[in-house]
């Protein structure tokens, strides 16, 4: 009898340590970082890597929803890209939703994501006329305390990650088609110098962060080209802090920059000392013609040129997605259309775009 509970309790507890290892050794499914599959996913050089020895860096916007829930999503970016950019999460509506109160949560988390995965995150945008809080637009302010509140903000977000962040969007969107100054909330109440002020806030907040302004429908040198020059160039002259000009480049397959005017207003800006970037890159297929097969073949020959044309500038930096898979993308989102503009399908499949930008960059200076 006393052999027969002897040989019980010694199988409970073999039984209970085996369950305990078994449990323990199990690894957990991390909630918000790359998957264990995007270290064996491919055995081929990343996006990133290539880049990297080409000289430029290969970035993507982050969307926060798919980013917390979608964990092949964190996986590609863990895998494929160097510059991160969040979508929303700085915009002031955000991350500054009442006067009293800022919310950085979710920045904070893409940051830690980022330092994980040995990846930088850009800061976008300081400045803008969209995506600004109800007691912004509705608070008729006198123009001193606009400018306190607007200085209060720079320099509270871009302080707040002194030496972490190595990249700002100070001034986003601030011409319009005919080069002239767009008019918002900030020239209106406070005046055109509130671009210097922005960016003189920004650079007094981290001196050693870079600077840049952003604008679409830009490429090409047109009126509206000449206008970021006019304005760029006058921050230099007056001793203002700048370091880049963001080209977004929210393209179709009807309209594509021409590469000659591309490469032109490139050198232009080089020349004035400043880095070029693509910084928010898309393209929809659309409004192309013939087969999808053809329209993604166009497509995948358009990202490629952009791509060399950055390749071949004195000084462009970096090329910026706006996303990266078909699945999330802000078109569908804004407009409801059903759209292929980025490099990887909605079931992140490497298109032809993915395909011909990775043959360039590793074409060792040939392509």
């Amino acid at each position: 009898m006393k052999y027969r509970l002897f040989l019980a309790l010694v199988v409970g507890v073999l039984v209970s340590f085996l369950i305990l290892f078994r449990v323990s050794a199990t690894p957990s499914a991390p909630i918000l970082s790359a998957t264990a599959a995007a270290e064996t996913e491919t055995s081929e050089a990343p996006l990133r890597e290539l880049a990297q020895k080409r000289g430029i860096g290969i970035g993507t916007s982050v969307d926060m929803g798919p980013f917390w829930n979608d964990a092949n999503y964190r996986k590609v970016l863990a895998r494929e890209f160097k510059i991160l950019v969040p979508e929303n999460a700085w915009k002031f509506e955000f991350v500054h939703p009442t006067r009293d109160r800022y919310d950085f949560s979710q920045v904070e988390t893409l940051i830690k994501f980022a330092q994980d995965n040995n990846m930088e995150v850009r800061g976008h945008p300081l400045v803008w006329h969209y995506s600004l809080p109800k007691w912004i637009n509705e608070g008729n302010f006198s123009r001193d305390e606009l400018i306190k509140i607007l200085e209060t903000h720079v320099k509270t977000v871009v302080g707040r990650y002194r030496g972490q962040i190595p990249t700002w969007d100070v001034v986003n969107e601030a011409i319009n088609r005919d080069g002239s100054l767009r008019d918002t909330i900030w020239l209106r109440n406070i005046g055109p110098e509130y671009i210097d002020m922005a960016f003189q806030w920004a650079h007094e907040a981290d001196p050693q962060a870079k600077l840049f302004y952003g604008e679409y429908m830009t490429e090409e040198i047109n009126q509206k080209s000449d206008g970021v020059y006019t304005l760029v160039s006058g921050l230099l002259q007056r001793g203002v802090p700048i370091n880049g000009v963001g080209f977004q480049s929210h393209l179709g397959l009807s309209y594509l920059p021409r590469l000659d005017s591309l490469r032109k207003n490139f050198d232009r800006f080089n020349q004035l000392g400043l880095e070029v970037q693509f910084t928010e890159l898309d393209m929809k297929i659309q409004d192309g013609k013939g087969s999808l097969e053809k329209r993604l073949a166009e497509q995948a020959k358009a990202y490629r040129d952009l791509l060399q044309a950055c390749l071949q500038a004195k000084k462009c930096t970096a090329l910026i997605t706006w996303g990266f898979t078909d699945r999330y993308t802000w078109i569908a989102d804004v407009t409801g259309e059903v759209e292929a503009p980025l490099i990887f399908d909605p079931s992140y499949h490497r298109k032809p775009a993915y395909n011909a930008i990775k043959e360039l960059l590793s074409s060792n200076g040939n392509g």
